[in-house]
């Protein structure tokens, strides 16, 4: 499997919504020409991976022109429109709702001021609320809306989302998008260093058999109040790392592969300016305790002169980095049912988040992704008579943003083994 690895495309309005006087159409032109080649070499593209700041200040309309360009990159490079994963950046947080918003402000006080040791359990504290965990997760509005149809939408009790994907030999990649940005934007202004959280909630990362799991987050690890725990965690429990933010590509080639992503478009006054994108090759080689991963790593970025996208040479000028990764033999514990319950809003935060991760990793299936997303592109009012009719919603939960609304009625489709109701639903009003 190839997988395209950008961040911080960063479409800012109004310049981006008329591309005769949008600055970075150019750049973003010449990094699709370039990809096209690339895909006309290796072949096609089978996941993008979007690490964040999609938006620049979470507007609707820079989403839907990032929409638009998104589904551009998924056609010249090959991939399934299934196949797009996508996290949320400081960017794509209302800060302006924080700004003017005294719940969400005290929401992520408790959290920030809260001592190391205190955190967690104030974290819980905030999401197990129903009102403060609104709060928390309302600047992240316009993001859900756009992250929806590719099942990526976070809600106070999935702070993050897992997608399992196929590769060859019966080895799943399991893809886990991690939250930085729940502290993002406090009291409306810029992160600073160090004072963004993760918590335990989001790093369990379970050993499952034959599975290798990879972590796509914002905010690299110094950025993270817990930045220590996390890297722990990571590295002991992940094979892959992929980080955005900082606009620099970075790579760690050892026994996991950790790797940081320029910006697609970086503010035009940075120095050095080097939009960029990285392509990761996956393939499965061995047998029994011999398997193994093969990792190709390509890294390319934008010169000067003339205007071209290039490859970045490693120290000994390589222009493919590569390295082995081990596949984890784990064995099923005997006895244990691993069969998804219902979720229910009455659930404490842990306790939801684990009833649901089985049914969502499984919807990661090509068939159901096609489906959620066409349930997403339905109308406000069609969605819901689908959900009513099938029985997947609870009263309390019609209350709720539509993003977490629907997300746990189809998690809930797939737990009842209703898929097939949904796609019949579905295709019908399609007409």
């Amino acid at each position: 499997m190839l997988m395209l690895h950008i961040s911080d495309i960063h479409f800012k309005s109004p310049e981006c919504l008329d591309q005769s006087l949008d600055p970075d159409l150019a750049v973003r032109t010449r990094m699709m020409r370039d990809l096209a080649q690339q895909v006309g070499v290796l072949g096609e593209v089978g996941a993008i991976l979007i690490g964040g700041d999609i938006a620049y200040k979470a507007d609707p309309q820079e989403y839907q022109t990032a929409w638009n360009w998104i589904q551009e990159l998924a056609a010249i490079s090959g991939c399934p429109k299934e196949r797009i994963f996508v996290v949320p950046g400081n960017h794509d947080v209302d800060r302006s709702f924080i700004k003017n918003n005294a719940p969400t402000q005290a929401a992520q006080n408790m959290v920030a001021s809260a001592s190391a040791g205190n955190k967690e359990w104030r974290l819980r504290q905030q999401l197990s609320h129903a009102d403060s965990g609104q709060s928390l997760f309302a600047p992240h509005t316009e993001y859900n809306l756009f992250a929806a149809p590719f099942n990526c939408q976070i809600w106070p009790g999935k702070p993050f989302w897992q997608q399992d994907l196929p590769l060859e030999g019966g080895v799943t990649l399991r893809i886990y998008g991690l939250t930085s940005t729940l502290l993002s934007g406090q009291n409306g202004e810029d992160d600073i260093q160090g004072h963004l959280y993760i918590s335990p909630l989001q790093t369990v990362l379970n050993p499952i058999p034959n599975t290798v799991n990879l972590v796509l987050v914002h905010h690299p690890i110094e950025w993270l109040a817990d930045g220590d725990a996390v890297d722990d965690a990571l590295t002991t429990r992940a094979a892959f790392h992929l980080f955005g933010h900082k606009h620099r590509q970075r790579a760690v080639m050892a026994e996991y592969v950790r790797v940081g992503s320029a910006a697609v478009n970086p503010s035009r006054n940075e120095q050095p300016y080097q939009p960029g994108y990285n392509l990761i090759g996956l393939e499965v080689v061995g047998d029994g305790n011999e398997r193994h991963i093969q990792v190709q790593l390509r890294q390319r970025y934008l010169q000067d002169h003339p205007e071209i996208f290039v490859a970045r040479l490693s120290q000994r000028g390589d222009e493919v980095l590569r390295t082995k990764i081990p596949i984890p033999v784990e064995a099923p514990l005997p006895g244990v049912n691993r069969t998804p319950v219902a979720v229910t809003s009455s659930q404490s935060v842990a306790e939801g988040a684990a009833a649901m991760q089985d049914a969502e990793a499984a919807m990661g299936e090509t068939d159901t992704r096609d489906l959620l997303y066409r349930f997403w592109r339905l109308t406000s009012s069609q969605r819901r008579s689908i959900a009513e009719e099938l029985g997947l919603l609870e009263e309390a939960e019609k209350k709720l943003p539509e993003p977490e609304r629907y997300g746990r009625a189809l998690i809930r489709a797939g737990q009842r083994n209703l898929i097939n109701e949904v796609a019949a639903a579905v295709a019908k009003l399609e007409g």
